[in-house]
């Protein structure tokens, strides 16, 4: 079985010699429609906001997905 994953539309092969689990992730993010998101912020912010989430008892990833879906929400009212 070949395995291509899809980048902006295009096929692409996986890069090296992925193992399999590393494949079916890769699988199961495509299929679930998850994306990886890099952005550049100031340390000390991210420092700062991965201490809150901590003491908050949330992940990351959990709290910017709500902040995300409050400033859609309330962009979409106006």
């Amino acid at each position: 079985m070949e395995l291509h994953f899809i980048v902006n539309g295009e096929k692409t092969m996986p890069i090296g010699s992925p193992k399999p689990q590393t494949i079916a992730t890769k699988k199961y993010e495509q299929k679930a429609g998850f994306v990886s998101k890099s952005y550049k912020l100031r340390r000390e912010l991210v420092d700062q906001f991965a201490a809150a989430c901590e003491k908050a008892g949330t992940s990351q990833a959990a709290q910017l997905t709500k902040m995300m879906k409050d400033f859609i929400e309330e962009q979409n009212k106006e």
